[in-house]
């Protein structure tokens, strides 16, 4: 029997989906600014390890209260006391939870607010587009707490701000808000409304075909890890499944005769 959003056993997550397939994953844990604790990891691995069998078209994340994500749970890694290898092992967890959400093929769209801090950029660099609001602050303070970053900056928040940036960030605690975050590439867009804007691109980008939207945000990071000659070849195999797909067939004979939409400025 197919699982559905209904048979999630979430203590710190809240899960629904509508009828289109537009999945809203909400951060539960306001009174916390939304840290990430061990719970809450385990949380997002198996609600993104199922929602791209669940029908699910696009999902925008959330999150309850005035923040998206303070980061790590400092309070729970302090009462843990943990070894090493222990942290290590939790540290593992993040970049599963993390990688099923880039790798899993469903557009996430991460809707933006107040504190995007330490392991909450972690979170957030890991949603295919974010939408920042006036009040989104981003940081890695990781510097000035004693520690390093675990859930995957040095390679998605490294790849979104560029090396020397992301150092600047953790040495000095340097915060980016409004336009400047914009500029460095921390979001992509900057609106009043975060959560109304990443309900728009969902649904638009819910109607493509699933195949195109499963290539667009799994193929492209798996590219990304390639050598330029491997990544060619794979974005050809790609390309000879999705651009031949029988979903394409009707978009390609509007386009033949005219009645597609045209690309023109102002669509965006």
């Amino acid at each position: 029997m197919k699982k559905t959003v209904e048979d999630f056993a979430l203590e710190n997550l809240v899960v629904t989906m509508d009828a289109d397939g537009i999945t809203t994953v909400t951060l539960n844990r306001a009174a916390k600014r939304n840290a990430l604790n061990a719970e809450t990891v385990e949380e997002l691995i198996e609600v993104f390890s199922n929602l791209p069998r669940m029908g699910a078209r696009a999902v925008v994340l959330r999150a309850e209260g005035t923040h998206f994500c303070a980061g790590l749970d400092l309070v729970e890694h302090h009462a843990e006391d943990r070894r090493p290898e222990e942290f290590m092992h939790l540290c593992l967890r993040w970049h599963e939870a993390f990688n099923k959400m880039e790798y899993g093929g469903v557009p996430i769209i991460a809707a933006l607010k107040g504190a995007v801090v330490g392991g909450g950029l972690e979170l957030a660099s890991s949603a295919h587009i974010r939408v920042a609001d006036q009040s989104t602050y981003f940081a890695l303070p990781e510097g000035q707490r004693g520690l390093f970053t675990g859930g995957g900056a040095t390679i998605r928040v490294a790849d979104l701000v560029g090396k020397a940036r992301m150092i600047d960030m953790m040495l000095t605690g340097r915060i980016y808000a409004k336009e400047e975050a914009i500029q460095v590439g921390l979001a992509q867009y900057l609106v009043e409304d975060s959560e109304a804007k990443a309900y728009e691109i969902a649904r638009a980008a819910a109607e493509n075909p699933p195949l195109s939207n499963f290539a667009i945000c799994s193929a492209i990071s798996h590219m990304q890890n390639m050598s330029a000659l491997d990544a060619a070849y794979a974005e050809s195999v790609v390309a000879g499944v999705v651009n031949t797909q029988p979903a394409s067939r009707g978009r390609l004979a509007a386009f033949a005769n005219k009645t597609a939409a045209r690309v023109k400025p102002g669509q965006g």
